[in-house]
Parts: structure tokens; sequence; C-alpha cells
């Protein structure tokens, strides 16, 4: 006889020393993959398998190329928990939750220098792209009602970004027949600043997008720069043409870091502002806020009424059912953080961009193309003609072997012959882990200048995070 563990055979399930988690009577030991499997199973064997799966994806704390948040503290994971059944659209049901999602907003307009946060209008969204597509909405339906009332034609409109903008604008213009006019970036103009601004605004224009954090980058544009050429433009031709700011990060870093920069409802053109809750904002995806400067702004023929305590409420959203608990969360991490606290967490992700892009630039292939003064990301290339063994995507692929997840990608048009790799700073990754990361850099580094041929070219594929 066989003694245990010498390569038992089980008779029952004709397999070899399974796990007794997954060998007890009744239980699958392997689950179909594309199809519902015929029988039940108990709940801690399909916990352990699914656990199990998703222990394969990267470490969050490691994951470099997100700007969403991974991290909040055991409280806000039990109120997660406590209100993960809580459906948004549903005021009625849920009019406590309602009335929160109104203070949350409330304390944006707030923050964001509405001149009468009371007369502010605005909603949480299931994150920033639902969030731009509402601005953008409210834009062109505003400039419909001012051609029409004109006795002009209200077919073409259109809208002027950079183009470095987020692509969930591109899906705006596309989804909702707005030509966009793309202000290409260029090494004098790394953001679109207000440079031949003329060139791209005409009567058909329903609004500028300007962004309090490229993607590519993290730099600002700057707004006010923006809005002065606006000025300029209105004075020569008579076209009013407000702003959007897409502040997915920078609104939630600006207000706390660079108080004085005047970006936000300070700015007279400035009509609406969006930002990431699970971003900077700290909370778990998905969560993004739009704020008006007044509630005369978003027109009334896009807001639908739903009865509310006795009442009815606006509510302007393209999604219907979806999670309440987010909200909560992030009016838990408004309370529980305050401004002080707030400015704390993102003053010591700031710093440790810095730390970084000061670490980086110190290494004799790299030069900078933003430190991450602005919102906490660090972005660099290759010197130009350093070297053709090797490229930023074979670094990135190296730094991966360490658990490291650092995008290299080919910057927007005009600039697609220059790679960067980027850096997002978040809640959550330490001194200590930046630090480990600058020594892996220069390992992997030193690894490739030793390669006696170069790497086979990896195809380029366009950035669209």
């Amino acid at each position: 006889m066989k003694k245990f563990g010498q390569g038992h055979k089980s008779e029952e399930f004709d397999t070899v020393e399974l796990n007794p988690l997954f060998s007890r009577a009744g239980e699958a030991t392997e689950f179909p993959r594309n199809r519902m499997p015929r029988s039940e199973s108990l709940p801690e064997t399909v916990y352990q398998v699914v656990h199990d799966e998703a222990m394969l994806d990267g470490n969050a704390r490691l994951n470099l190329a997100t700007f969403v948040g991974t991290w909040m503290d055991d409280h806000a994971s039990r109120l997660y928990l406590e209100s993960a059944d809580k459906n948004m659209i549903d005021k009625d049901e849920y009019p406590q939750t309602a009335a929160i999602e109104q203070r949350c907003w409330r304390m944006l307009a707030d923050l964001w220098n509405a001149p009468e946060p009371s007369r502010a209008i605005g909603t949480s969204t299931i994150g920033s792209s639902e969030a731009c597509m509402l601005g953008g909405l409210a834009l062109k339906r505003r400039w419909q009602h001012a051609r029409k009332a004109a006795g002009k034609p209200a077919d073409k409109p259109n809208l002027v970004l950079s183009s470095a903008v987020q692509v969930c604008w591109e899906k705006f213009c596309n989804y909702w027949d707005v030509e966009p006019r793309f202000v290409p970036i260029s090494l004098d103009h790394k953001t679109m600043d207000g440079h031949d601004l003329e060139s791209y605004v005409d009567e058909n224009t329903i609004g500028v997008v300007a962004i309090m954090g490229v993607t590519y980058t993290g730099m600002y544009e700057p707004v006010k720069q923006i809005s002065d050429a606006l000025d300029a433009i209105q004075a020569k031709t008579g076209l009013d043409v407000p702003i959007h700011v897409d502040g997915a990060s920078g609104a939630m870093i600006a207000p706390f870091l660079q108080p004085d920069l005047e970006w936000d409802f300070r700015v007279k053109r400035v009509a609406s502002i969006n930002t990431s809750g699970h971003k900077y904002g700290l909370v778990y995806p998905g969560l993004g806020w739009i704020v008006w400067r007044e509630a005369s702004l978003l027109p009334d023929d896009l807001v639908f009424k739903v009865s509310y305590l006795g009442g009815e409420m606006p509510t302007f959203a393209l999604n219907f059912s979806r999670p309440g608990a987010q909200v909560l969360l992030q009016y838990y991490n408004f309370l529980r953080l305050g401004y002080e606290g707030y400015r704390r967490v993102q003053r010591a992700s700031r710093d440790v961009a810095l730390y970084l892009s000061e670490q980086i630039a110190k290494l004799e292939p790299f030069e900078l193309w933003t430190d991450g003064s602005d919102i906490p990301v660090m972005a660099w290339q290759l010197k130009d003609g350093y070297t053709d063994k090797w490229t930023l995507y074979d670094l990135t692929d190296s730094l991966r072997t360490n658990g490291w997840l650092v995008p290299a990608y080919p910057m927007p048009e005009a600039l697609t012959s220059l790679t960067v790799a980027r850096v997002v700073v978040r809640n959550g990754l330490s001194r200590d882990l930046a630090a480990g990361l600058v020594e892996d850099v220069k390992t992997h580094v030193h690894e490739l200048e030793r390669l006696d041929a170069p790497l086979p070219r990896r195809k380029r594929v366009a950035f669209h995070h």
C-alpha cells in the first residue's frame, strides 16, 4: 500500500493530491471559463478561485500608470461595504445619499471659488469621462439655443481642444456630432496656451476645453492665459466663447498646492469644471463630479426632474443606475481630511514626484519633460541621439520584472516622433518605494547599456489612458 503523500490517486476524483478545499464531495476542481457551470459550488471554494485569479493582476501600489485611487482607510472600506447596495439614481428611496451628493458638489463649488456657491449647480457622475460629456452637452445646447434665437443655423458646432486632450473628448465629439478642432502642442508650446487660438475659433465654436493636468505629462494648461486670448478674440469679433475646465486631476490638486493660481471660477469665462473623485479626490473608482458656475449655464431642457422628499430634484446624467457608495466615500474624505488634510496628502505626493524627477534627471540617458510641480506626475525622455540599442519601451518592459508598471508612449500629433515615460504619484507611493524605483531604473539602464546589439523595435502604440 502506498503511503500518504506518495502520489496517491483519488478514486473518486481521478486527480492527484488536490488541496482539500477543492476536493470536497460535490465540488468541481476546475471551472469552465466561457460558460456557466451547470451546478452550484460552495462559496468558500468560489471565493478562493476568484481570489487566486485576481492575484495574477499587478500590485496596485506599484502601478504608476493609473491616476485612479487604489487605497482608502479601514473606516472608508467599512462604509463602502455598508453602502454597496445604494443606487444613486434612486433619490426617493435613498434621500439622505441624495442630500449628501448635493453637499459634496456645493463644497466643490466653494473650493473652486464660485462667486455664489448657493447659485451653482452640479452632479456626481460615474467618472470624469461622463462629467466631460455632460459639460460638452451643456456647451452645445447653450450654443444651439443662442443660434436659433438669433435665427442662425445650428448644425455645425465645433469644440476647440489641445491635441493632448484625453480620449473622452474625442468620444464626445464623435457621439454628439461636434467637430473637434485640435490645437497641436509643440516643443515651443507644450500645452494649449492661447497661442494662435484665433485660427481655431469661429461663430460655430461651442467652447474651449482647458486641461488642468494633461494626461500625457501632468502639466497645467494656463486657463487665465487662454481666457485672455478669448477676451482679445471677443474684442475683435464679438464672439463670446466659454471655457470648460477638465480638471480630472488638477481640480483636486491646485486648490491645495497652488491656491493663488487663477484657473477656476475666478476666471469669469469658465462656465463649468469637472474632476475625478476617484483620482486625487482619493476615492475608490468610479466617481466623477461636474459643477457649473450658476444654474443658468445648465440648460433646463437637459435636466430631468425626479420626486424627492415630497418635492422635486433635478438630475442630469448619462448613466441611470449607478453606485451611491462612492458619493458617501467622497463625503467621508471631505469630512475626514478637510482642507488641511487634503493639502497634506497632495503635498506629500508632489514631494515624492519632485524627488523622482530630481533623481531621474541625474541619470545620463534622460532629460525631463515635466517634473511633477503641477500635478504629482513626472515624465521623461531619452536624450536625442543618446542610444540606438534600446528605447524607453525596453526600459519599461524591464521594470515590469520588478513589478513596476510604468508606461511609455508616443506624444500626440505634431510630436509623435517623441516617446516619453511617465510616473503618476498617488497617495500610497511612499518615498521609500520611490527610492526603490530609482534603484531599479539605474539597474536596468546599466543592463541595457551592456547590450551587444540593439533590441528589436517594438511597435509604437498611441496612448489613450
